[in-house]
């Protein structure tokens, strides 16, 4: 309604616009007027010198003075008398600009306009122009960029993800394939023409595609998504533990707080694989190497969940065993940061206090290790 009112204010004012000057009057009736008053103070001289009340001499001049002035008036009648014979067209301008500009204004807009639209704060208005571009338009300015220059490797880049979101799997492979020759092997780029391999192939992985994923772990023996489809190429050839195996060592490696350990729970959960190998369960805990020295944050999560005995069982030696190295090889910021971990999910407050003073007696020539030491320890609240 309040736009209606201010389009309604809008027209009002343009109408009065036109209106004004058609409006203003000028003054024919005063100019013919003039003309009959000074007919009769001519005759009223001619009646005062005949009667003697004014001498001749007197009458001539006021005869002159007056005919000028008549002879004024009579001119201005005849300027003034063609407006009286428009006063028919102006009132038909008048109809016009009070019934005809409305209705051909409320035509146009609601022909041409939105009424129906709900009002966009300014702000929005200024990214409008950006924002009303569609996806297939913007492809469609990068392909055409393409078309003109095949071998711009960072165009190939930019267009692999999106053809990938938009489904268009044969065209994400060609570009991930392009960006590999044209930008150079990393691993990285492998795993993802991998991927888009995967997706071209309604989620199986191929020989082609783990021939990718192969090639990006040669290059990164520790890179997430190649190891990721590699399990699940595993699952598909029927190898469901070894594919629990691969999704198991991601986990156990897994920062408390990686946004992709939900993926790989439900792909241990879809083969029926629990996140914790069933030796470590019964207690039989599984020797320590260099490459993991001691509990994972996810481990540790896994035995707070059963009871004391079995927890003890499971976590004791392994949490020792890290204890002990971390007396002869204080250097390890990472084994003191998961010894701290250990004990607090255990709920040894105490002995996680100690090991956060231990780890910064031994770490005190180095800012940046003793700075984690004291972030973790703010975090799990035993900073002191």
């Amino acid at each position: 309604m309040t736009l209606w009112f201010v389009f309604a204010l809008m027209t009002a004012a343009a109408v009065f616009a036109l209106l004004w000057p058609l409006g203003r009057r000028r003054a024919p009736a005063a100019a013919g007027h003039d003309v009959a008053v000074y007919r009769d103070q001519l005759a009223e001289i001619d009646r005062d010198a005949t009667s003697g009340l004014i001498s001749v001499s007197d009458a001539d001049t006021a005869r002159i003075e007056i005919s000028r002035r008549l002879l004024r008036a009579a001119d201005r009648e005849s300027e003034a008398a063609p407006l009286v014979g428009s006063t028919l067209r102006r009132r038909v301008a008048a109809l016009a600009a009070l019934v005809l500009l409305p209705a051909v204004a409320v035509a146009l807009y609601v022909t041409l306009g939105s009424p129906d639209l709900p009002a966009a704060p300014l702000a929005g208005r200024a990214q409008a122009p950006s924002a009303s571009q569609s996806v297939a338009s913007l492809v469609s300015q990068v392909e055409a960029h393409i078309e003109r220059n095949p071998d711009d490797g960072r165009g190939w880049e930019v267009l692999a993800p999106v053809y990938l979101r938009l489904g268009r799997y044969d065209d994400a492979v060609k570009a991930r394939a392009r960006a590999l020759a044209l930008n150079g092997e990393t691993a990285d780029r492998q795993a993802d023409l991998g991927e888009a391999k995967v997706a071209a192939a309604n989620g199986i992985v191929t020989a082609e595609a783990r021939q990718a994923f192969d090639r990006a772990l040669a290059l990164d023996p520790q890179l997430l998504k190649a190891k990721f489809y590699l399990g699940l190429a595993a699952e598909q050839d029927g190898k469901r533990e070894e594919a629990a195996s691969i999704w198991r060592a991601m986990l156990a490696n897994a920062p408390a707080d990686a946004p992709w350990i939900e993926s790989v729970r439900e792909a241990l959960a879809r083969i029926g694989a629990p996140a914790v190998a069933p030796e470590q369960k019964t207690g039989a805990a599984p020797a320590v190497s260099s490459a993991q020295p001691g509990p994972s944050a996810d481990d540790m999560a896994a035995a707070a969940t059963l009871t004391p005995q079995q927890r003890q069982e499971m976590v004791s030696g392994m949490v020792s065993r890290l204890a002990d190295r971390l007396k002869t090889d204080g250097s390890d910021v990472e084994g003191w940061l998961r010894l701290m971990r250990a004990y607090v999910v255990l709920g040894e407050r105490d002995r996680a206090i100690a090991a956060t003073v231990d780890a910064r007696r031994a770490l005190a020539g180095d800012v940046d290790k003793l700075r984690r030491v004291d972030e973790l320890a703010k975090g799990l609240g035993i900073d002191g």
